[in-house]
């Protein structure tokens, strides 16, 4: 792999700038070892910043008395990392963001970087309403490293230690680490008591069953555990944002449409991880090669998708399906079929499914690298042609 993580610039930097110049203060969310540390340094070297990392005994100590330290601190970007590890500073900070505002420091004064959890945006949300705002860092994403390196990037997923490893044995062995990591020490460090062999058999079973309909019922009897305690582990994984639980398509119409949501391990080398695979040889003829992809596609889709997108899939009891319907700011519906394939044809039920709900943009993601016209209406093209039709629409 030719790359550098340092090289490897960052979608969300010009974001998170364009942010501080409007507001107070950002929170960057995302699993460990996704890059926040790496893109907040890079925003910090261009302003008078100060760095604290509250996984360091000195620089929380600094905050002993957090008022005085902040005082000191004015009209300077305070970047706070691993912000979670000590909840009881958001207060402080709203006092903070309130007291510099009258001082004239209206903008660009706090960078917080979180491990997302519930309690963590449940005590930011309360005390930093209005002040802030909030944006997400995932693993790389096919613009971020160039088309030429998508199938490393599926294989490999997006953490850059995974990503950027020297060979896909180094690469296996940091995913296999890291999921360790979380098991035994990330997850109980947030004060969450889950016997960590019982969580990795959970998320173990997620992958095999990767892109598949929510069974509560099924998982928990092949676990030995409650429907609650399979709730629990869910929300455990989606609140650090390990996995996405894409929710089913609501709406008015009287139809008879799946209410289960699908779920799906975020990033793809993540899945391949937990299942043994290595290398792309093994992966193309393992079972989960179809799901893996369509979770691939999804999380690359939405990450390119315009600020404010909800997303979700279509089921209807008599087989119309669309595997992700992107409802973009203003109303707009996209409608998208995920295919492993080099056919450029849409299902029939995706047909009457996008009908049904009267997407105004229908494509068909394949795995080839033309565009090509399909039947009513649906384009088919590859994986990087789709994102920039959703790029130039959040440019506009």
């Amino acid at each position: 792999m030719e790359y550098m993580q340092g090289m490897i610039d960052r979608s969300l930097k010009k974001t998170v700038e364009e942010a501080l110049e409007v507001q107070a203060g950002v929170v960057l969310l995302g699993p460990r070892q996704v890059g926040k540390t790496t893109l907040a340094q890079e925003i910090a070297e261009s302003r008078d910043a100060a760095y604290l990392d509250m996984e360091r005994i000195a620089d929380r100590r600094a905050l002993d008395e957090p008022d005085l330290y902040l005082d000191e601190q004015a009209g300077r970007l305070v970047v706070i990392d691993e912000v979670q590890v000590v909840p009881d500073l958001f207060s402080t900070l709203r006092g903070q963001v309130d007291r510099r505002r009258r001082q004239g420091y209206r903008t660009g004064q706090f960078l917080l970087l979180g491990s997302a959890s519930r309690a963590l945006l449940h005590q930011s949300a309360e005390s930093l309403a209005g002040r802030v705002s909030y944006h997400e860092l995932m693993p790389f994403c096919l613009p971020e490293t160039g088309t030429e390196a998508m199938l490393p990037l599926w294989l490999r997923g997006g953490f850059p230690e995974s990503f950027l490893a020297k060979s896909d044995g180094a690469s296996l062995t940091w995913r296999e680490d890291f999921a360790r990591t979380y098991l035994e020490r990330d997850i109980p460090a947030f004060g969450l008591r889950i016997p960590a062999e019982s969580l990795r058999r959970f998320w173990t079973m997620l992958a095999h069953e990767q892109g598949g309909l929510l069974n509560a019922a099924k998982l928990a009897g092949n676990l030995g555990v409650s429907g609650q305690s399979v709730a629990r582990y869910l929300d455990v994984l989606v609140d650090l944002m390990l996995v996405r639980r894409l929710p089913p398509w609501h709406s008015n119409a009287g139809k008879r449409l799946v209410k289960s949501p699908k779920v799906y391990i975020r990033d793809s080398g993540l899945t391949h991880a937990l299942l043994g695979i290595g290398t792309l040889e093994d992966l193309l003829g393992h079972p989960v090669v179809g799901g893996s992809w369509e979770g691939f596609c999804i999380e690359n889709l939405i990450a390119a998708a315009p600020r404010g997108t909800e997303a979700s899939f279509y089921r209807s009891s008599a087989g119309a399906e669309i595997d992700l319907v992107l409802r973009l700011r203003g109303g707009a519906l996209w409608a998208i079929e995920i295919k492993r394939t080099t056919s450029p044809k849409a299902t029939r039920g995706f047909h009457v499914a996008a009908k049904e709900l009267g997407a105004e943009v229908r494509m068909l993601v394949y795995a080839d690298n033309r565009e090509v016209p399909g039947n009513e209406g649906v384009r088919a093209m590859p994986l990087a042609s789709a994102l920039q039709m959703l790029a130039g629409h959040q440019a506009r």
